[in-house]
């Protein structure tokens, strides 16, 4: 997201969809009390502690506006913040400022939410061999943002969406006839250098999975003392996977199971914003 080629290829029209959501056709009080260019600053300040993250995003939305805006950063994008920090300044036209700041904000509040939540949810997991996962579970047309700041906030990304990889759920497997059925279907479509990963439910399914070849096991709402077993009865042979209302509050059930990975929804679907202002507008002398 750092990459200014990638922003532009991937994040510009998601922006600009969110610039025309909020600007329809006029910013109808700025234009009514700024009337023509006026040069301006802007503080950004932080409201709560937290973990901040999408900074490039926020200063975007001002450069699509007006390419002259200047953004001065005080901190980066997985950096730890206090409340009453001054994050960044932003100076340029005032009616710029005043267009872009809700929806500059609106990404900016979001994104750190989820690398605040995601790093206190990794926190947890310090010092066991479990890796935090996402899921797809994300607010529609923002998984570029959200995935991003699950990464800032210490966590790992699972796949990105349906092209990315073979995950077999529940309903794949019943439109199959089975889970034999299903592994088999895919190993004979996908390439052969994408893994596998299968959904289960019960120690039976775990076996079953296991024979078929799966190459990830994904433990569904299976209680802790079942996925300890599953994990013994999987023995190495293949990455295990613990899904399933994964929040911050159980999290800390899943260390002692020992699987490989743990994927969250709460990651991006419950995660609280982080309260972030743009205060201080005055215009300045040229």
């Amino acid at each position: 997201m750092t990459d200014p080629v990638t922003l532009a290829l991937n994040a510009d029209q998601l922006i600009k969809a969110a610039l025309r959501e909020d600007i329809s056709t006029e910013d109808i009080s700025t234009n009514a009390v700024m009337r023509g260019y006026k040069k301006g600053k802007a503080d950004l300040i932080c409201k709560q502690d937290g973990v901040i993250c999408g900074l490039k995003v926020f200063e975007r939305v001002f450069k699509i506006l007006d390419p002259d805006t200047e953004i001065r950063f005080f901190a980066e994008d997985g950096e730890k913040v206090t409340k009453t920090q001054h994050i960044a300044e932003v100076t340029g036209d005032i009616r710029v400022i005043l267009q872009g700041e809700r929806t500059a904000l609106n990404f900016l509040q979001r994104m750190s939410g989820i690398a605040t939540y995601t790093a206190e949810v990794a926190a947890l997991l310090k010092g066991s061999k479990t890796k935090l996962l996402d899921t797809r579970k994300t607010t529609p047309n923002m998984r570029l943002f959200e995935k991003y700041a699950v990464r800032c906030g210490g966590g790992n990304n699972h796949r990105y969406n349906l092209s990315d990889g073979v995950m077999l759920k529940d309903n794949h497997i019943g439109a199959a006839g089975g889970i034999a059925q299903a592994v088999k279907a895919a190993k004979e479509y996908s390439s052969f250098v994408r893994k596998i990963e299968v959904e289960v439910e019960s120690l039976a399914q775990c076996e079953e999975a296991l024979a078929a070849g799966a190459d990830i096991i994904m433990l569904d709402n299976m209680s802790v003392e079942d996925m300890k077993k599953a994990v013994k009865l999987v023995g190495g042979k293949a990455l295990t996977e613990c899904s399933g209302n994964v929040t911050r509050e159980n999290i800390k059930n899943i260390i002692s199971t020992e699987v490989d990975y743990v994927s969250s929804g709460a990651l991006t679907h419950s995660a609280p914003i982080l309260d972030l202002s743009l205060k201080n507008l005055k215009p300045l002398e040229e």
